[in-house]
């Protein structure tokens, strides 16, 4: 061999050699697609592939993979180990697969699910297990056990009564009558040559399991047709009255195809209608008017508490069923609400001996945002929310029901979805509405359900996904959608440009783990576009003459508020109609309006004159207004007029009062005064509650209140993603301690992976040697909290009993207590 040439690297015999070849930016991208192998982190790359092999974190990352990676892992679970590439490439014919292939091989690589050249590639072994054929199980591919698998339990005998009736030689083993038999079925000549022999009935049975499921069902005197083919090995018998096709057969039957349909490419997200993007805009804007319009109306309706919290958490039936009427909604879309304010930290429970559910502190400082701003603070919390509304009136694992702000509505996968909507909405043309179907087909694509067996509590294996969870992720999909467009995110079903400045911008790096940019940045960048689009707010209304104000548009806080004691609202929509009733009016005056304050207040905020049926009717219940005084004796009527008196004790609707005449201008109740103001007032009259004092009881609405509460913490879907900082100190933690497990020593290193044990004195001795040399050593020590770990050190000082040296492990310099070094060994100078 010349001096120039270079002995070839012998290839890797285990995953975690593989690892050792690979440099920092591979490791990196390793750690970022499966973060759960940081924690914590670990000691060496012979640590991070055994953790990369566990059961949890495999079917974790199998779960992430699209659907074509996915086709390809199953189709090297059901190959013979190792594979060549080109052995997996003719498994997986069709169009785009030249091309996907080769990416989809790279990121099974790149996330530690596979490894080995391509003359030899290999599945991790929990992968292969969890893809490959269990019993009673086909794998994913439907493809059943192997021949040789299939034959395992079954007697000599009978092998060689198989290979007789195959027309081979027979053998002196079972063994090599197997391999007879694979070789029979492994070759397309002679096996088309023995499939031309079969019955017909024969090869419809084969062609009913050949896609999977491979196992059937055969009585004890089978028929003729199956007989033939349970003699020739096609069939093999599993347990009584069941039979499986064995692997070579079926992929014999399939033309070589490991699946019946690939998905090299994911699929395209069609287009439905194109929208002009400003009308979108518009669109859109309007709606989130709407959204903000709702929420505080929500909030206003439990301004004096809200409904009771129920023992088990969560709003019942009856409540959302009152709230949805009182928004003018669905039940689902009250939820959806309820929900929005609760995410967003607008509403929780008061946490008193009477719970219920009150507005936070944080929305009165809500309220008096901008709108724009008003809106980013609704809709950063549902784009990272975990709580699901649509779960809302479903049923548990124990078959309860799920309620409003109940527990048990979590669902981890939520946040990812919602972004991953948008973003393929943000890849169409701007004001184009996609057609649903394909954008979930294209979820379902890129995040497919993952068929693996897991042992269930008897033993045998079963599918490892549920239904439900397999459609878990297309309802989100779905809710994503229909939420978006409640929000004002979407217009026409069009992603809107300021729900489009919640994603992230060309290199802009997400923050919250699910590819979203800084709340605070996608917030300023939405509100600046959505601000200009929403209607400023009014200060003033329309008078008519049938006793109603119209609002042309949102109107200021304050005439807002003081036209919602005065008028009720009738309709809402583009206008907001008020309607005057004597009801009405006597809320304002209890209030502690005048009559003559509300005639100012109309006349300042009209712009049409006050109509005269609307000055009457304010006269007219103003003067009967207070006429009657009520205060406490158990309760008391008093009036100056002692001919109304009389009309009341004369009204037999009075006699639940139990009313007594105590003076000409007094009357005594035994009712309570809230109750007597009721009764009076049904009866048609206007009385007006009085203080101790004699003065009139001004009655505000009390605005309940529950303590500072924080908004739900999120529950995270695994480990967050590492960032920077965090990668580059955990690779090189990993590396300093492979260096440490793996570099040639001096000392021959303890067995079962043990810290190098000295005594004393050695290792006192070994560290002052160290230093005047200045060599590298390898040291086991135990910290304060007992954990032990492998180092690799550069002594520099060593006094009064510590030893001062650069610590490769850390890639910094370091002071360790020499009575916590278990031991030390020199490293090789190889």
């Amino acid at each position: 061999m010349s001096p120039n040439e270079q002995t070839p690297a012998a290839p890797p015999r285990s995953l975690a050699e593989a690892l050792r070849t690979r440099d920092d930016a591979s490791l990196a991208r390793l750690l970022r697609a499966r973060p759960d192998l940081l924690g914590p982190v670990p000691n060496d790359l012979t640590q991070l592939a055994t953790r990369a092999g566990t059961r949890a974190s495999v079917i974790r990352a199998l779960d992430r993979l699209d659907r074509f990676t996915q086709q390809v892992a199953q189709a090297l679970a059901v190959t013979p180990e190792p594979t060549a590439y080109a052995t997996l490439r003719g498994l997986l014919p069709g169009d785009g697969t030249e091309e996907a292939l080769p990416r989809a091989v790279a990121r099974l690589r790149e996330q530690a699910l596979a490894w080995g050249a391509d003359d030899q590639l290999r599945l991790v072994r929990t992968a292969r297990e969890l893809l490959s054929p269990a019993p009673q199980h086909p794998s994913p591919t439907g493809l059943g056990p192997t021949v040789a698998e299939a034959t395992s339990g079954m007697s000599p005998g009978r092998v060689q009564e198989i290979v007789a009736a195959a027309g081979l030689a027979s053998t002196h083993d079972p063994v090599s009558a197997v391999a007879a038999l694979t070789e029979l079925f492994t070759t397309p000549d002679r096996m088309s040559a023995l499939l031309d022999e079969a019955p017909a009935e024969a090869v419809d049975v084969l062609n009913r399991l050949v896609w999977g499921p491979p196992y059937g069902q055969v009585t004890a005197q089978p028929a003729a047709h199956l007989r033939w083919l349970l003699d020739r090995g096609l069939l093999v018998p599993t347990t009584p009255g069941t039979v499986v096709l064995p692997r070579e057969v079926a992929l014999h039957l399939r033309g070589g195809r490991a699946h019946r349909e690939l998905e090299p490419l994911a699929p395209a997200v069609r287009e439905r209608t194109a929208h002009r993007p400003q009308v979108v805009d518009a669109t859109a804007a309007a709606q989130a008017h709407t959204a903000l319009d709702t929420v505080e109306e929500l909030l206003k309706d439990w301004d004096e508490g809200g409904p009771a919290v129920l023992r088990a958490g969560g709003l019942s039936v009856r409540d959302l069923k009152r709230t949805a009427t009182a928004l003018d909604t669905t039940e689902q879309t009250a939820a959806f609400w309820v929900e929005l304010a609760y995410a967003a930290g607008l509403l929780a429970s008061d946490g008193e001996a009477d719970e219920r559910y009150a507005a936070t502190p944080a929305y009165d400082e809500w309220v008096e945002l901008p709108p724009a701003e008003r809106w980013t603070r609704l809709v950063v919390p549902w784009l990272t929310a975990t709580r699901t509304s649509g779960l809302v009136g479903g049923r548990d694992g124990k078959d309860r029901t799920l309620s409003a702000l109940g527990p048990h509505l979590d669902r981890s996968a939520a946040p990812e979805v919602r972004h991953r909507i948008l973003a393929l909405l943000a890849a169409l043309p701007e004001g184009t509405e996609p057609e649903p179907e394909s954008l979930t087909a294209r979820l379902t694509w890129e995040r497919p359900p993952v068929t693996h067996h897991r042992p269930s509590s008897e033993g045998a294996a079963r599918p490892f996904d549920s239904p439900a969870a397999l459609d878990l992720r297309t309802r989100l999909a779905r809710w994503t959608l229909a939420e978006a467009e409640l929000l004002g995110v979407t217009g026409r079903g069009a992603l809107a440009a300021h729900g489009r400045a919640l994603l992230p911008t060309p290199g802009e790096t997400g923050a919250n783990g699910a590819g979203a940019p800084e709340a605070s940045v996608a917030a300023a960048r939405a509100e600046k576009l959505l601000s200009p689009l929403l209607p400023d707010p009014l200060d003033h209304v329309l008078l008519q003459a049938d006793l109603t104000a119209v609002a042309p548009g949102p109107l200021e806080r304050p005439l807002a508020d003081a036209l919602a004691v005065l008028a009720d609202v009738e309709s809402k929509g583009g206008a907001t109609v008020y309607r005057f009733t004597p009801g009405s009016v006597r809320r304002a005056l209890d209030a502690g309006r005048t009559a003559s304050d509300l005639h100012t207040f109309l006349t300042a905020h009209s712009r049409t004159p006050v109509p005269q049926p609307l000055t009457y009717l304010i006269d007219d219940v103003a003067r009967r207004h207070g006429h009657l005084r009520i205060g406490a004796a158990s309760a008391y009527v008093r009036c100056d007029d002692d001919a109304v008196l009389g009309e009341i004790m004369a009204d037999k609707r009075a006699a639940p009062l139990r009313l007594r005449r105590l003076a000409p201008t007094v009357l005594a109740a035994q009712a309570d005064p809230g109750t007597l103001l009721e009764g009076l007032r049904s009866m048609g009259f206007a009385p007006a509650a009085e203080t101790p004092e004699g003065d009139v009881l001004i009655t505000r609405a009390h605005a309940h209140r529950t303590p500072p509460r924080t908004a739900p913490e999120p529950v995270p879907d695994g480990p967050p993603l590492p960032d920077g900082t965090l990668l580059d100190a955990a690779i090189r933690a990993i590396r300093a301690g492979d260096t440490a497990a793996t570099t040639p020593r001096k000392q021959a290193p303890a067995a079962n992976g043990e810290l190098p044990r000295t005594t004393p004195a050695d290792t006192l001795a070994t560290m002052q040697a160290a230093v005047m040399t200045g060599d590298t050593l390898w040291i086991g020590y135990v910290n304060a909290e007992g954990a032990a770990s492998q180092r690799v050190i550069a002594p520099i000082r060593v006094e009064g009993g510590f030893v001062t040296a650069y610590d490769h492990t850390a890639d910094e310099v370091r002071t360790y207590p020499l009575h916590r070094v278990t031991g030390v060994a020199e490293l090789s100078d190889q």
